[in-house]
């Protein structure tokens, strides 16, 4: 087992905070599914919802991502195939996707991950947005190493996505949310999240939302790149980076933001959400988090 970083208690507290971030966000945008126009309303009026907001399968995932870290300093990946297991079958309908229900459902029944990960889409791997929408705290966690950062994020996505892509959109979110954690701010955050992502047509969408970080409204922004309508790395992942530059400085403004794009909204809700509260300076509003629903029955005794 390799040591831990000195700073480790500091370091697992910053990924938590992305993790709060991460499930506030999924929490407020599954909100905005249902009748489009009453969706359209409430989010023009920004209306926020009522009653207790719950969380999606993005944030029970992100709950072992910072799990491992905690224990081990770094993503051990058969320790997070586990979790990722274990937690699924706590609660199956937490909005997991068929590949992933299937991909957790064989793993907690023996299989291992590294062959289940590769078989699916015959063969090719998941290239979907979901190794994305968890990675966030992994950049928190490393601020300031963008090399583990990258690394950690590609051992994150590889458990359940072997395609390129959908490693690629890992890598991006954690590196959006270690530049912030390092004091990064929004002008250089597309040069920061490229610098080590893999050639990929995920990178190229982040490339296309940096030539377009000046345009004010979000609905152009996701007609232009996507929004997770199809539930892909390279369809969500680049305007949820341009989302993070355009609302930086304030949290609630980031996820209206994010929400009036529409799309999968809890997902690009959930990545936006960890990378804003990775910022330092970032208070994650307490009128809106005490909203969200705990995070007990998924809680882990004696894993």
């Amino acid at each position: 087992m390799r040591p831990k970083l000195e700073d480790h208690n500091k370091r697992i507290a910053l990924a938590r905070k992305s993790l709060d971030g991460l499930s506030l966000g999924d929490a407020f945008g599954q909100r905005f599914f249902g009748n489009p126009e009453s969706a359209a309303r409430r989010i023009a009026a920004r209306s926020f919802p009522t009653g207790i907001l719950r969380y999606t399968d993005d944030t029970v995932m992100a709950l072992s991502i910072v799990d491992v870290l905690n224990q081990f300093g770094y993503i051990e990946q058969n320790e997070l195939a586990k979790l990722f297991a274990i937690r699924f079958k706590k609660d199956p309908m937490r909005g997991y996707g068929g590949t992933a229900f299937d991909i957790l459902e064989r793993i907690g029944e023996g299989e291992q991950w590294q062959g289940v990960s590769r078989e699916a889409f015959e063969g090719n791997g998941s290239m979907g947005n979901g190794a994305a929408m968890r990675s966030g705290p992994i950049g928190a966690y490393y601020y300031g190493n963008k090399r583990l950062t990258a690394e950690n994020a590609r051992l994150s996505a590889e458990v359940t996505h072997a395609h390129n892509e959908g490693q690629a959109g890992a890598i991006a979110v954690a590196m959006a949310a270690c530049h912030f954690a390092s004091g990064g701010n929004e002008i250089d955050l597309f040069d920061a999240v490229l610098e080590f992502m893999p050639s990929s047509e995920t990178k190229d969408g982040i490339q296309q939302a940096a030539k377009i970080r000046s345009v004010e409204n979000a609905s152009i922004a996701a007609r232009r790149l996507g929004s997770g309508s199809k539930v892909l790395s390279q369809d969500t992942v680049p305007f949820c980076i341009w989302c993070a530059s355009r609302s930086a400085r304030d949290f609630k403004d980031a996820l209206w933001t994010t929400v009036a794009g529409l799309g999968d909204r809890d997902t690009t809700c959930a990545i936006v959400g960890s990378i804003v509260a990775s910022k330092n300076e970032i208070e994650i509003p307490i009128d809106w988090f005490t909203a969200r629903e705990t995070f007990d029955v998924f809680k882990i005794v004696n894993a």
